[in-house]
């Protein structure tokens, strides 16, 4: 059975190079960076050296970057922190959209469950924001926008830097999720002009379990953790210095090959579109085809015209060797259709007959043959008859 592994949004595989360097920080150099003896200061250099590197990516000061958990953290941390800071003047007021990563929906909603004002701005059918829907949402009372950099279901690319000239033209704050295009595509703060920014180490070969959250310099944001002075008490705990030295390293290496990688991720996905619409005239291809990510393909068969049964083609798919899933990560183990495809207008039949073909650095042309002789044998046992 082959094993093929096409789901890199959800994680990569650790860069062995990441590996060999985070070894040492989980041995010789294992002080707490806190420590101000040598085994602290060792750490601590190791740390800032870090920080530097995961800044430089995006082109923000190493100052302006905090270590965190993940991309859930920063997220959360980044839209209440935020928030909460902006309270004290009598803002109470958030927008984003329908197609947001869990990790902000989720957050927006609790705090609308705690007095805020929740905005959701709906989406085009190629999953991307209006910026007129944008300036139209803002008040007097609007705290903070955030909307995700590119898309992790669909790979749609959000006109960022545009949303937030016209926010910050009224006051408002702007975070963005990039998770998904760090070390893919250029994320340069210069463009984007986003006050609060979200990465993640184990979207680009990097180590689970640690993220970052740009924070543009004097941008006021409560913690929502407390009990120490790390991150600039921002976000106390002891930092792991292996993790970040890990983080560090992937970001290095994914922006080094960025450009080359890109090319190589557009072609095969590009290859596997064309072989998919040529094959299957009920597909659809979900997103924007002139704007979105290289490594990212989302394809629902229409169920008006190809009926499958509900929920069994990422099964089928994993019983051939191949790993796919249906949508994000974070919520592929549930039976409800994907609420960025429904958000795209389509159908719940036809949400829930989607595959989501993610590329990473292991992969090549030479698999999609057994891709497409898998995707027909699935396909062909899931229609309904």
């Amino acid at each position: 059975m082959p094993s093929i592994y096409l789901d890199h949004t959800a994680t990569t595989p650790l860069d062995e190079r990441v590996l060999e360097a985070m070894l040492p920080y989980f041995t010789d150099t294992f002080g707490n960076p806190s420590s101000i003896h040598r085994f602290g200061r060792q750490a601590r250099n190791a740390l800032e050296q870090a920080r530097a590197s995961v800044a430089r990516s995006i082109g923000a000061e190493p100052g302006e970057v905090f270590f965190t958990s993940g991309g859930t953290e920063s997220d959360n941390l980044a839209i209440r922190g935020m928030a909460s800071a902006a309270r004290r003047s009598g803002k109470d007021h958030l927008v984003t959209t329908r197609v947001e990563h869990h990790a902000v929906l989720d957050t927006a909603g609790q705090l609308a469950r705690e007095g805020w004002e929740l905005t959701l701005l709906e989406v085009d059918s190629s999953g991307r924001v209006g910026v007129e829907d944008l300036r139209a949402s803002l008040t007097d009372r609007t705290a903070l926008v955030s909307v995700m950099h590119g898309n992790n279901e669909i790979g749609t690319i959000a006109p960022v830097g545009e949303i937030a000239r016209v926010a910050h033209a009224g006051g408002v704050l702007v975070h963005t999720d990039a998770v998904q295009t760090v070390g893919k595509i250029p994320v340069e703060l210069k463009h984007l002009e986003v006050d609060a920014l979200t990465l993640s180490a184990h979207k680009l070969n990097g180590p689970k379990g640690i993220g970052a959250l740009y924070l543009r310099r004097g941008t006021a944001l409560e913690p929502m953790l407390h009990g120490g002075g790390q991150e600039r008490g921002r976000r106390p705990g002891t930092e792991s210095v292996a993790l970040a030295v890990g983080f560090a390293k992937a970001v290095e290496l994914a922006c080094a090959r960025m450009e080359e990688e890109r090319a190589r991720l557009e072609q095969l996905r590009n290859s596997l579109e064309e072989r998919i619409r040529s094959a299957f005239p009920a597909a659809i291809i979900n997103g924007e085809v002139e704007s979105r990510l290289p490594h990212i393909l989302s394809v629902s068969f229409d169920s008006s015209q190809l009926p499958l049964e509900p929920d069994t083609l990422v099964p089928g798919m994993d019983l051939r060797g191949i790993a796919v899933t249906s949508g994000s990560a974070c919520t592929s183990g549930s039976m409800q259709p994907s609420h960025v495809l429904l958000a795209l207008g389509r159908d719940e039949a036809t949400a829930r007959a989607s595959l989501r073909f993610s590329f990473g650095c292991g992969n090549g042309p030479a698999e999609l043959n057994t891709v497409m002789a898998a995707l027909g044998d699935v396909v062909a046992a899931a229609r309904l008859r």
